[in-house]
């Protein structure tokens, strides 16, 4: 075993700019005791002309509430982002990143008008269901995806109707179902 050859490789480019951003993020946020994550780190139903509230659709899933929340999220994306970068590539997984971030801004901008959100959540959720369909082969729904389905988006509706806290289940469920479509989709186009 020849450690001194090893090196280190810039593997996901894609997921680790997103670690990299959220933390820094977080951190400012932190420091600033939330004033630079609610300005630019969070989403909320603000004035649609503001170029802020664009940039906020997307830039809120680097905003994290606290360590706990931003190590949480982080710890899945490092997880699963990088198999995922490996098979869809940079470029695409970067596009789910961004559908999955405004999908939930918009969502949480129409229905909770009163309701801040931030985090990677749903991108986190996205990549979950978007894993799922790593080993799909043509005309087949693979069970793993099914079961994924059930348990993590199951228990986003059951956690939404009976538990209150400040986790926004409707945004893990929006990432969820963006994850499972893009998943399917890419891979039929893959196997044509």
């Amino acid at each position: 075993m020849k450690i001194k050859n090893m090196k280190v490789t810039l593997n996901a480019p894609v997921v680790l700019g997103i670690v990299g951003i959220s933390f820094l993020a977080t951190l400012l946020g932190y420091i600033t005791g939330g004033t630079i994550s609610d300005m630019f780190f969070s989403t909320y139903r603000s004035e649609l002309l503001s170029p802020l509230t664009w940039i906020r659709a997307f830039a809120h899933i680097f905003g994290h509430s606290d360590w706990t929340h931003f190590v949480g999220n982080m710890s899945y994306l490092l997880l699963l982002g990088p198999m995922l970068e490996e098979k869809y590539g940079s470029k695409t997984l970067a596009g789910v990143v961004a559908v999955t971030a405004f999908s939930t801004s918009l969502v949480n901008y129409i229905l909770f008008p009163n309701v801040m959100l931030c985090g990677a959540s749903g991108v986190v959720f996205a990549f979950i269901l978007l894993s799922s369909f790593t080993s799909f082969k043509q005309g087949e729904i693979p069970l793993t995806f099914i079961l994924v389905a059930i348990f993590f988006i199951g228990q986003q509706i059951l956690e939404g109707v009976f538990v209150r806290d400040n986790i926004s289940n409707l945004s893990h469920i929006v990432g969820g179902i963006i994850g499972g479509f893009l998943g399917y989709e890419f891979n039929v186009k893959m196997k044509k």
